[in-house]
C-alpha cells in the first residue's frame, strides 16, 4: 500500500471516531468538488474523496472536471462507496465540443442518471479568454447580446431531463441571459457558478437580481479568503440564504482538502452572524433541492 492510500485510510478512520459535536458536515452536500483522475494535479481521487465524505456524514457530492464528463465516474464511485449520493456532469468547454447539444443528450443516457449538472463554458469561456488576453480558441455562448442557438438547444435538453443549469465562467450579462432563458424554457434548477469569483464576478446587486429571477448563487472557498470576504458576505446577504449554496470548489494540490475547506466556510458564516439554520439552508437544503433529493 502506498503512503497516499495509507493516509486516506487513517483519515477515514479518524473521521469515524470524531465526537458528535465535531460532525459539522453531517448531512452536508458539496456541489463543486475536483478530484483525480484529472489532467491537472489534484489532492485526492474521487473514490477516496467519497469515502472521506461518507465517513464525515455528508449526504452528497458533485464531481466536476473542466474537460470531460463525470457522469460515468459518479456511477463507478457509487458502486465502490455505497451509502453516499454521488453526481457528475459536463462542462461546455472545448474538449467536450464547446456548447455541444449532442454531448449533453448522450450524458443524459449514461447508466444511473447521475449526470445531473451542465456547466456552461468554464476555462474555455470567451469571457475568461478575452479578459485574460490569452491568444487561444474559446467557447462562446452569446453574440451581439443574444444567446447562440446551440445554447438555447442545450438549455432545452437540460429542461427535458430535469438537470441543473450552471452558468460557468461567462460574463455577468451572459449569466443573466442564461438564467432568463432557463426560466423561459422551464428549467427548474439553476445555479450561478461561484457568483462572486473573478468569473463571472457578479456584484451583490446582480446576485440579488438572480435570486429575484428564481435562481440560486454559489459561493466557494477561494472568494471567502482575504479581501474577497467582504463582497462574498455582502452578496449572500443581498440574495438571502434561501437563494445561496455553499460549495468548496477545492481539489487543487496547493489548497486545503475539500472537507476542511467546507468546515472553514461554515465557521466563517457563523462568525459573520449567520445562524445554524441559515448555514444548513445553504449547505444542505438548497443543494438538495437542486439535485432533486428528498427533503
Amino acid at each position: 500500500m502506498n503512503l497516499y492510500r495509507l493516509a486516506v485510510r487513517i483519515a477515514v478512520a479518524l473521521a469515524m471516531t470524531l465526537p458528535a459535536t465535531a460532525q459539522s458536515l453531517t448531512g452536508a452536500i458539496d456541489m463543486h468538488m475536483h478530484a483525480d483522475p484529472d489532467g491537472t494535479p489534484r489532492n485526492i481521487d474521487a473514490i477516496d474523496l467519497a469515502k472521506l465524505a461518507k465517513a464525515r456524514g455528508m449526504r452528497a457530492i458533485v464531481l466536476k472536471n473542466h474537460y470531460e464528463t463525470t457522469a460515468s465516474l459518479a456511477y463507478i464511485v457509487r458502486k465502490e462507496v455505497p451509502g453516499i449520493e454521488v453526481f457528475g456532469g459536463i462542462t461546455m468547454d472545448l474538449t467536450n465540443g464547446g456548447v455541444n447539444p449532442a454531448a449533453v443528450e448522450w450524458m443524459a443516457k449514461i447508466k444511473g442518471g447521475y449526470g445531473k449538472i451542465v456547466w456552461m463554458p468554464t476555462f474555455d469561456a470567451e469571457y475568461v479568454v478575452t479578459k485574460s488576453k490569452e491568444n487561444r480558441p474559446f467557447a462562446r455562448v452569446s453574440k451581439d447580446g443574444k444567446l447562440l442557438p446551440e445554447v438555447e438547444k442545450v438549455i432545452g435538453i437540460i429542461a427535458k431531463n430535469n438537470m441543473v443549469l450552471e452558468t460557468g465562467h461567462v460574463s455577468p450579462a451572459e449569466v443573466l441571459m442564461l438564467v432568463k432563458e432557463g426560466k423561459r424554457q422551464g428549467v427548474k434548477n439553476i445555479l450561478v457558478t461561484h457568483a462572486t469569483n473573478d468569473a463571472p464576478g457578479l456584484s451583490a446587486e446582480q446576485v440579488k437580481e438572480v435570486a429575484q429571477l428564481g435562481a440560486y448563487s454559489e459561493f466557494v472557498w477561494s472568494n471567502a479568503q482575504g479581501a474577497g470576504l467582504a463582497s462574498w458576505i455582502k452578496a449572500i446577504r443581498a440574495a438571502g440564504p434561501e437563494w445561496c449554496v455553499i460549495s468548496s470548489d477545492l481539489g487543487r494540490a496547493d489548497r486545503p482538502p475539500h472537507l476542511d475547506g467546507l468546515v472553514q466556510l461554515y465557521k466563517i458564516l457563523q462568525d459573520q452572524g449567520f445562524t445554524d439554520a441559515e448555514v444548513a439552508q445553504m449547505s444542505k437544503t438548497n443543494p438538495a433541492k437542486l439535485l432533486g433529493l428528498a427533503p
